[in-house]
């Protein structure tokens, strides 16, 4: 049986006397790749900063790449995991060229790392940046940047240390169609590649899960609606009873879906 990356068995997540997540059980497997779907409010959010060592349940257990929450040092576990998110996009110096960002990758921090970046961290930057398509901007400052180059950056970014466990919030957001599709096809080569991290890819849309997703878990309210595999877990049933209104899962015959909601 392949490794397990990732075992969470979530009872409840109580934040300001709200109940935010509850009851959810999932498990990622090495060779994996999943999509968390969900409305607004799901509990996504949530989801991710218990992933990335942010975060604990109140009542239930966490185990990430064979660390147990509770039992092991997190902040170590946060540098073995790559995070790709908008707030991370806003905490980054603009005037950080390209390589430099991937490389803070190493320290998991903002900006420069404290001890600066040795030259084995800034070659290991321009492979990351030429992985992703991106080799162009590695002296280019962040601000000059657009919101797609900025996307491979960051993901540049979370893979420069070989994580296991990588994690993209929204990946697509604020792309055209065109930067959207030239995105996900690097990250579909990337997935190719034997060595490839587990890719956990949170959205709420459907049409931009890649073929090489086969996973998915779909949250509502702070709880699980269903997960598995991505044809039993994306259907019409399931995505009308998390968004709340009737919703038809349309394949595009590539691989893909797209989602269309029929309001009352």
């Amino acid at each position: 049986m392949a490794e397990v990356i990732l075992d969470l068995a979530i009872e409840s997540l109580v934040r300001g006397g709200q109940q935010v997540l509850r009851d959810i059980r999932w498990t990622v497997r090495r060779g994996e790749h999943w999509a968390i779907v969900g409305p607004n409010g799901a509990g996504k959010t949530s989801l991710l900063q218990i992933l990335a060592g942010y975060l604990w349940p109140s009542r239930g257990s966490v185990v990430v790449l064979g660390a147990r929450f509770g039992e092991t040092d997190l902040r170590a576990l946060r540098k073995a995991i790559g995070v790709v998110s908008s707030a991370l996009d806003a905490l980054q110096p603009v005037d950080l060229d390209a390589a430099t960002v991937v490389a803070s990758g190493f320290e998991a921090s903002i900006g420069m790392p404290w001890n600066g970046v040795t030259s084995e961290q800034r070659a290991a930057a321009d492979r990351a940046l030429s992985a992703v398509g991106a080799a162009q901007l590695a002296s280019r400052e962040l601000g000059t940047l657009s919101q797609g180059e900025r996307q491979r950056v960051l993901i540049a970014r979370a893979l420069v240390h070989e994580p296991a466990l990588i994690v993209l919030d929204e990946p697509c957001a604020g792309l055209d169609p065109v930067a959207r599709e030239r995105l996900l096809a690097d990250l579909a080569v990337l997935a190719a590649h034997r060595s490839a991290p587990a890719v956990v890819l949170v959205t709420h849309h459907l049409e931009e899960i890649p073929p090489f997703v086969g996973h998915a878990l779909v949250l509502a309210e702070g709880r699980r609606i269903a997960s598995g595999p991505t044809a039993l877990a994306l259907t019409s049933a399931t995505m009308t009873e998390a968004f709340g209104v009737t919703c038809d899962v349309r394949p595009d015959g590539r691989g893909r879906r797209f989602l269309v909601v029929r309001l009352p």
